[in-house]
């Protein structure tokens, strides 16, 4: 990663120059398995929700300039202020899968960011008390399944370029579908991560949904690795977690589709995470319904609420602590045409100047452990926290300080 402000992706990175430079100008970049796609030129879609924006996609497409898309993040909370917008300036390109690409460190004779401190919004404890206390929730009958997350303040000696930030995210995460988001408020922030998880694509009348649920974290131990994958194909916990979610999108798109079908899942592995995934497919009954009017009937799905819908999304306000904004939402493109690509924005990050609040969440159900807990999500925040380089201490929630060598050390 260069320097801060500086140019990242030239003379051997994973980007290429133009879609750098893109970001260097506020455009939002979404890099999938198979392409980056570029939207610059961006005016922000009519209505002050989530929900009221994807609405009015469509019509909002039909009158932009042809080859025009839709692009940005609803939030979480479909009610709260999107951060869609029309992009007249498209670039697709296809994507590059080289993997550990040559990324310049961030500061000069270093691997990765200074952290000057860190702060756990909830602290551990207050975590591993809310899921004792969603656990007893889901004993009482009061629902079935709640996500909850927590969060992680960064600040940073340096303000990393964004372009910086998605050229580490791109390279650690070949795989992974890479997002930088402009977001409307504060000014100068963004919605940065590497998601595993597909909402939904839709492709003419074909429709594809592949939700994760139910995770063990990787060793680099191949052996304790080999044995965390085995663990988790045969958890009950875990496949009881992902069931709920499975269920529930198979529920939401059979009124939508015809030939909906959810085979048992698979293993899914990313760098930090071993996943249970099930590739959902059907087929529109109505070739005029666009990804925009599935992603609403879709959003939010189990993995990152929990079921019923209703009661895991109050209890998270009640347990949480603080507001989840885009993280957890979908974050994807439509085009004229009605197709489109949204993923589930997790392993993500708000990243403001020097600023960084990274997010990570775990499934509750009836069984659920505390601590393993506590210690999932500290994986899932090492998508981007081991990308940027930045100390192991951070995802397990410990505050830091820097030293006075100006290398970030673990204090508490």
């Amino acid at each position: 990663m260069s320097s801060p402000g500086g140019p990242a992706g030239r003379g051997g990175g994973v980007l290429p120059p133009q879609v750098t430079a893109a970001l260097e100008r506020d455009a939002a970049v979404l890099v999938s398995p198979e392409e980056l796609l570029v939207g610059a030129r961006r005016t922000p879609v009519a209505g002050r929700s989530g929900r009221e924006q994807l609405a009015g996609l469509a019509q909002e497409l039909a009158a932009a300039p042809a080859g025009s898309l839709a692009i940005g993040a609803v939030p979480f909370d479909p009610a709260a202020p999107g951060a869609l917008a029309i992009a007249t300036d498209v670039l697709r390109l296809p994507r590059s899968h080289r993997r550990g690409a040559a990324v310049p460190p961030s500061v000069p004779g270093g691997g990765g960011l200074q952290v000057l401190r860190s702060t756990p919004r909830p602290s551990p404890e207050e975590h591993r008390q809310a899921v004792a206390d969603a656990v007893r929730r889901i004993a009482a009958g009061d629902l079935a399944k709640v996500v909850l997350a927590r969060s992680v303040d960064v600040r940073l000696r340096n303000a990393p370029a964004v372009a910086d930030v998605v050229e580490r995210l791109a390279a650690a995460n070949p795989t992974a579908r890479v997002l930088a988001v402009p977001l409307p408020a504060p000014a100068g922030t963004w919605l940065v991560g590497a998601t595993p998880e597909l909402l939904v694509r839709r492709r003419g009348r074909e429709v594809v949904s592949v939700p994760l649920a139910g995770s063990q974290p990787r060793s680099s131990d191949p052996a304790v690795d080999a044995t965390r994958a085995a663990r988790l194909v045969g958890s009950d916990k875990d496949r009881r977690e992902h069931d709920f979610v499975v269920e529930a999108i198979v529920e939401a798109l059979r009124p939508l589709c015809t030939e909906v079908r959810a085979p048992a899942p698979e293993l899914l592995a990313t760098p930090a995470v071993w996943h249970l995934a099930t590739t959902i497919t059907g087929r529109l009954r109505d070739p005029a319904t666009t990804s925009a009017d599935l992603v609403a009937a879709l959003h939010p799905t189990p993995a990152v609420a929990g079921t019923p819908r209703d009661a895991a999304v109050a209890l998270i306000a009640e347990l949480e602590g603080f507001d989840r904004g885009c993280y957890a939402g979908a974050i994807g493109w439509q085009d004229g045409a009605g197709d489109g690509e949204w993923s589930v924005g997790v392993r993500c990050a708000e990243l403001a100047g020097n600023r960084l609040r990274l997010f990570a969440g775990g499934g509750i159900v009836a069984g659920s452990d505390p601590e393993a807990e506590l210690a999932e999500t500290s994986a899932k925040l090492r998508t981007v926290l081991d990308a940027l380089g930045i100390e192991a201490g951070v995802a397990s929630g410990r505050g830091s300080v820097a030293g006075s060598g100006g290398t970030g050390r673990a204090v508490g």
